[in-house]
């Protein structure tokens, strides 16, 4: 199944929401059409329902529903965009009752995905992602299987395959999960092995467009794609990065937050984000010109603790200063840097190196029989990495703290 990089016909969009008390909901449209822009779509308006509750078979209510049908024959509206996930009924009722391709915030994401994937392994995330969010969706009718290949919401698998094999696509995203679960253990692997030689590693998180691909390639001359919209890298990139002492750390980029953030997506980007899960460090970077730069950080924080990062350390970066008002900054503690002048790298790096981790070093140390008690000292204070008995005594291979080693170096044959 092949991921169709362009677009067909120019979408003039209606964006639309539901306001059901939340306290995002203005922020949240806007962060919509953001989303819409991102993806190419031209905005021909905003309209936004109060309810108590959504309705379980239009989601909006039958005169909203009208109005919205009116607005797209006045408008030459072709696309009609949700600011919520919509179940399978709601969009084919609505698509009936306006006659308009209906698209939902989930799939509009899915569809940038599908425009920003590079790597193999992007493009396998974001095609178990789509297939996931497509196959109960898949009902034979309405104008969005009608209308294949045209615009926002269409990248991806084709449809009319989807449609008359569903055994096909099962067995389709079970191929995907084993090639995806087959790169987590890479990654893993790969992980087990910077931790065997001591590489400490700083995760850049944050919400999306916050500026983290600037940020790397300013600190580590990284060459990643760094572009002024939403989502424009998602394939994680690691650079070494020198501190002011000298010392080496590990600097990974990772894909950007969002508010409501599809499940989906978490799910299939699992092994890209464990990179933040398994990092010593996270820097939560932040666009701190936005008005609701704040919001950003707390998103931020509630996904990490959701994906189990949560008692890491932390460390806040407040960058755009040089575009943001310093009022808006007053009570919010975090390093103020701007990525694109490089302003207040030097208390960034001294925060990095303040949170590093107790350094340990490599060593090889040799047990005789008489001492081999001893060993137990690294046991509790180290980590094992190879340990074998010989005719000279019990030889270990391990990860230690530096008083450790001095503390064993009459027992150690190598040099740490």
């Amino acid at each position: 199944m092949e991921l169709h990089e362009t677009q067909t016909e120019q979408n003039i969009a209606l964006l639309t929401g539901v306001d059901l008390g939340e306290p995002d909901t203005e922020e949240s449209l806007e962060e919509l059409r953001e989303l819409a822009r991102t993806a190419g779509a031209e905005i021909a308006g905003v309209l936004c329902q109060k309810r108590p509750a959504p309705d379980p078979a239009t989601c909006v209510g039958s005169g909203f529903l009208q109005e919205m049908a009116e607005f797209c024959r006045a408008n030459d509206v072709n696309l009609i965009i949700f600011d919520r996930e919509l179940s399978p009924v709601q969009m084919r009722n609505i698509e009936e009752a306006t006659d308009v391709r209906t698209i939902d915030r989930t799939m509009l994401i899915l569809d940038i995905f599908a425009g920003r994937a590079r790597s193999n392994e992007g493009k396998l995330q974001v095609e178990l992602a789509q297939l996931k969010y497509m196959l109960p969706r898949l009902t034979g009718k309405g104008i969005a299987m009608s209308r294949l290949g045209g615009g926002i919401g269409t990248r991806g698998p084709g449809e009319t395959k989807l449609e008359t094999d569903r055994r096909h696509i099962h067995r389709r995203i079970d191929t995907l999960k084993e090639r995806l679960e087959e790169v987590a253990r890479q990654r893993g692997r790969q992980r087990d092995r910077r931790k065997r030689d001591g590489i400490v590693t700083v995760a850049i998180v944050g919400y999306t467009n916050a500026g983290k691909s600037t940020l790397l390639n300013a600190l580590t001359d990284a060459g990643v794609l760094s572009e002024d919209m939403l989502f424009a890298t998602l394939d994680p990139t690691a650079r070494a990065l020198e501190l002011p002492s000298g010392s080496s750390v590990m600097l990974v980029d990772t894909v950007g937050f969002i508010r409501r953030l599809p499940h989906h997506l978490i799910e299939a980007f699992k092994s890209t984000l464990e990179e933040a899960v398994q990092a010593d460090i996270i820097l939560n970077v932040c666009d701190c010109a936005s008005p609701v730069f704040r919001d950003h950080l707390s998103i931020t924080r509630n996904i990490l603790r959701e994906l189990g990062a949560g008692a890491k350390p932390i460390i806040t970066v407040l960058n755009k200063t040089d575009a943001a008002d310093p009022d808006n900054l007053c009570g919010v503690e975090g390093v103020r840097i701007s990525a694109k002048n490089g302003e207040g790298f030097d208390r960034l790096l001294a925060a990095i190196e303040n949170a590093l981790p107790v350094q340990k070093v490599r060593v090889s140390l040799l047990f005789p029989f008489s001492d081999i008690g001893q060993s137990s000292v690294i046991r509790d204070n180290g980590t094992v990495l190879r340990e074998e008995y010989t005719d000279s005594g019990l030889l270990i291979d391990c990860l230690i703290d530096k008083v450790t080693a001095d503390r064993m170096k009459a027992y150690c044959i190598n040099d740490p």
